[in-house]
């Protein structure tokens, strides 16, 4: 088979090694030398120089000359003499008058009061021939929202709507396309953002529905709503607003609706749902009594709200305003049961109102409290006039013509305790300032066509120069007023002090 053998190895040299290590080489090469020198430069001559005017006494001097040249005018110097003693006089008392002491001087161009910066608009709710319904300010003051409906429509409608946005702080800004679009399936009656976070915003349906969008959600905005269970309203949300609870940085939604329920509704963060915590039921029979009124009791149905307003003074005061005219000031610790069936409600309501005002001709549309003076507060609807109330008298301090039309909404002025701002069926904006010798409106704003009515209004606490504007055709024009329309004056508390202490005729 195989066996081991040993056998002698075998050598091959490389002839190729061999060859190469046989041609290599060795070259070199070096650069010249480099050749270096230094130079120095000074300069050899300085120049100075200088100029002077000419003395004083000089100039005088020629002046002097080229005055006594010219031709004196006949009768001047006579007359100079005559009434020097009047003017120095004159001077002595000016300086010694305190008539300016706290006037400040504004260098502000007065040729405008106000001005529109933009008009914005959401295609969308035009080409439906959709209404603004209500506009507000987020706690920044950046972003204004804008609620769509109609105010036309006394039928009951399933139309669509929409909430939308704007930031005004953004460069690429566009007027005419929202920076977010909100769907609502139904129209929206009433907006309100939240005092503290930009995100919230509450609003109130048509359908009777209250609901709280978290505009940071991007799938889903709905944060909470009320839905159709036994607790929501039945009929049209046409005020909501957020009130603080009694734990510290908590807020409720108040909301309040043309059937005569004022609801309380908290927010389970937990659940992702509304709780009812508190409910008022407005029963004609359980109205307080004026002997300055001329109100009577018909029958036991609740009335229709139409506006609300809370008091920044005292967390326990709300004001109500309704459908029939009526006025009334109202209490969140009431623990008087209404004269109202539940309805279904898993709370007691409570009879709320405390003092009745003088009704008015027609449906109160606006309240708005006066943010310098706890007493103050002002109304307007459909009679075209705004009346200055107190809230310890019966009749209206002033009332003041706004217009032929409806008044849709007043407001005071976050920074002029004398300034109020009411928006018209006319499509006018007019401000007012109580502090005038007349009452005449001291601006007015109109953007648009005719016909067009501004249905509501909302001042920029946050820029105090800015206003928000809305109208029926669909358009949100945001204002700006010039620093008389902004800025205190120095007298202006103690004139609004004033006013509130007159007593009603």
């Amino acid at each position: 088979m195989f066996t081991d053998e040993a056998l002698d190895p075998v050598k091959v040299c490389s002839l190729w090694r061999r060859s190469q290590q046989a041609e290599q080489e060795s070259r070199g090469c070096q650069t010249r030398a480099v050749h270096s020198a230094e130079a120095e430069v000074q300069t050899r001559w300085a120049t100075i120089s200088c100029t002077q005017t000419d003395p004083q006494y000089q100039a005088k001097e020629q002046l002097l000359q080229q005055s006594h040249d010219q031709l004196e005018p006949p009768g001047l110097k006579d007359f100079l003499q005559r009434v020097e003693d009047t003017v120095i006089r004159e001077l002595v008392r000016n300086a010694r008058s305190h008539a300016f002491d706290e006037f400040q001087v504004n260098w502000e161009d007065q040729n405008q009061l106000v001005s529109c910066l933009h008009c914005l608009q959401h295609a969308s709710a035009q080409e439906r021939g959709l209404h603004v319904t209500s506009v507000s300010w987020s706690c920044t003051g950046s972003v204004i929202a804008c609620a769509y409906g109609r105010i036309d429509d006394g039928d009951w409608s399933t139309e669509r709507s929409c909430v939308c946005t704007w930031n005004l702080d953004r460069r690429t800004l566009n007027p005419k396309e929202a920076d977010l679009v909100i769907d609502v399936p139904a129209a929206v009656t009433a907006l309100c953002c939240h005092p503290n976070q930009p995100a919230l915003i509450a609003g109130g349906l048509y359908s009777g529905e209250v609901v709280v969008w978290d505009t940071s959600r991007t799938q889903d905005p709905v944060l909470v709503q009320t839905g159709m269970s036994a607790d929501s309203h039945r009929e049209p949300v046409y005020q909501v607003t957020w009130v603080p609870l009694q734990k510290k940085g908590e807020f409720g939604v108040l909301s309040a609706c043309s059937g005569g329920r004022v609801l309380l509704w908290t927010v389970d963060s937990d659940q992702g749902s509304f709780v009812l915590h508190a409910g008022y039921a407005l029963v004609r029979q359980q109205f307080p009594h004026s002997s300055n009124t001329s109100f009577k009791a018909r029958g036991s149905s609740t009335v229709g709200v139409t506006s609300l307003a809370l008091s920044p003074w005292d967390p326990d005061t709300f004001l109500v305003g309704s459908e029939g005219g009526l006025l009334l000031r109202c209490s969140f610790s009431s623990q008087t049961p209404a004269a109202a069936p539940s309805e279904g409600h898993n709370v007691t309501l409570r009879a709320p109102a405390v003092f009745l005002f003088r009704p008015c001709s027609g449906p109160v549309h606006s309240i708005h409290c006066s943010p310098f003076h706890r007493n103050l507060f002002v109304s307007a609807g459909t009679d075209g006039l705004a009346h200055v109330h107190s809230l310890l008298q019966a009749n209206p301090l002033l009332s003041l013509r706004v217009s032929d039309s409806y008044v849709f909404q007043v407001q005071w002025s976050p920074t002029r305790p004398l300034v109020f701002a009411a928006a018209t069926g006319q499509g006018e904006v007019q401000i007012f300032d109580l502090g005038s010798r007349s009452l005449r409106p001291a601006a007015t704003m109109e953007q648009g066509g005719a016909g067009q009515a501004a249905t509501c209004l909302a001042f920029n606490s946050h820029n105090p120069h800015l206003l928000a504007l809305g109208k029926t055709n669909g358009t949100v024009c945001v204002w700006r007023l010039s620093h008389d329309l902004t800025e205190q004056s120095p007298r202006e508390s103690s004139q609004l002090e004033q006013i509130a202490n007159q007593v009603a005729e």
